[in-house]
């Protein structure tokens, strides 16, 4: 609920695409886990472009924890998202994050992993300074055709034999090329990361700024306008196919529906908040019948400005289910399901729609 929020108002969930990367051999701190199965697993908005992955980015100085999946296999991630995923029902414990081994980023470099739908065989974990703690799982599977942060990075780790030195990372482990997967207006059959690194003069992972702007037009353009030229979705737009691919490996077992919020939300108890999968009762704003009346009380309503008209056209096109109940506190409780407690917002929702069909103005529904 939004007033329960200290900060993070108006944050909504953002749901990834949890891509499953199998560790071959079992070394270091996660020989330890033998005979389990062992992910790295990748939070993605792309499934589309897993066609393409080359290498996984660790952060070498962030903490990494592992934990037992629901179905007895192990994932590694950081604890922030683990937390994310136990109110979500991934975990074999519930609401509860029991990590098995702790490790920081830089123990892991060069793991080999199989990751699904790319052409390469393995892939290693290689080091990334700017993968973030706060945001998808710490794990980032690499792109290079399509990502220009990936490009710029793996550039620089092949140019750099002190920084993969430092990292024990092998000129075989960098020695690998972009794959072209998505045909993009502009930049033809060319793979879209490099050449828009190239236009722009981009040469390594420093150029932070340039990135962000070379991301942002080659992800937009990439999405709307590009055409897979790889896979047994060839020839189909990427925004088309993008929900098929995703649900192809989810139903293949190589990846896994995930969701965190939008960004930091912090409860007025001062906690992070998470995305919870709860019981919970909704109106149903977007219910056919309903929607199609509200449509059609808009069409008769004169709203002196075609601004506000298309406001109201915005909110009936996303406002779908909103909670209406919670557990605890005053207020309330549900008719027809007494352990719940109308919640304080959406009791003004709903005994609002009552002044409409009062019998005299100063009469008013009780509850």
């Amino acid at each position: 609920m939004d007033h329960d929020r200290s900060s993070g108002e108006g944050v909504g969930p953002q749901e990834y695409t949890l891509i499953k990367m199998r560790v071959q051999e079992l070394h270091g701190k996660l020989a330890s886990l033998a005979p389990k199965v062992v992910f790295l697993i990748a939070a993605t908005l792309r499934p589309e472009t897993m066609y393409g992955q080359t290498n996984c980015w660790l952060g070498p100085d962030l903490n990494y924890i592992t934990i037992e999946a629901k179905n007895g296999d192990v994932y590694v991630c950081t604890k922030r998202a683990a937390r994310n995923m136990a109110y979500q029902g991934m975990l074999r414990v519930e609401n509860k994050v029991l990590p098995i081994v702790e490790m920081k980023g830089y123990e892991l470099m060069g793991t080999k992993l199989t990751a699904p739908l790319t052409s390469y065989k393995t892939i290693y974990t290689l080091p990334m300074m700017t993968v973030k703690e706060d945001k998808g799982t710490g794990v980032v599977t690499s792109v290079p055709s399509d990502a220009p942060d990936d490009f710029a990075a793996l550039i620089d780790l092949k140019n750099k034999p002190a920084l993969r030195e430092k990292y024990g990372i092998t000129e075989e482990m960098v020695n690998v090329e972009p794959v072209p997967i998505i045909d993009v207006p502009e930049f033809g059959t060319l793979i879209s990361a490099p050449s828009v690194c190239q236009m722009m003069g981009i040469k390594s992972q420093n150029y932070k700024e340039k990135l962000v702007e070379a991301k942002e037009k080659v992800y937009l353009r990439g999405f709307y306008e590009g055409t897979l030229i790889i896979g047994e979705f060839k020839g189909k737009k990427v925004q088309e196919v993008k929900k098929a691919i995703q649900e192809k490996l989810v139903k293949a077992g190589e990846a896994e529906l995930y969701q965190e919020p939008e960004k930091q939300i912090i409860s007025r108890s001062g906690d992070e908040c998470v995305v919870a999968l709860c019981d919970q009762w909704y109106l149903d704003y977007g219910e056919s019948e309903w929607r199609k009346q509200v449509e059609q009380s808009l069409s008769d309503l004169d709203t002196y400005h075609g601004e506000v008209r298309r406001n109201f056209e915005a909110t009936i096109d996303w406002l779908k289910g909103h909670t209406c109940a919670r557990t605890y506190g005053l207020g309330t409780r549900l008719p027809w399901d007494e352990k719940w407690v109308i919640e304080s917002l959406s009791d003004s929702t709903i005994y609002m729609a009552y002044y409409t069909c009062e019998s005299h103005p100063t009469q008013r529904f009780v509850w």
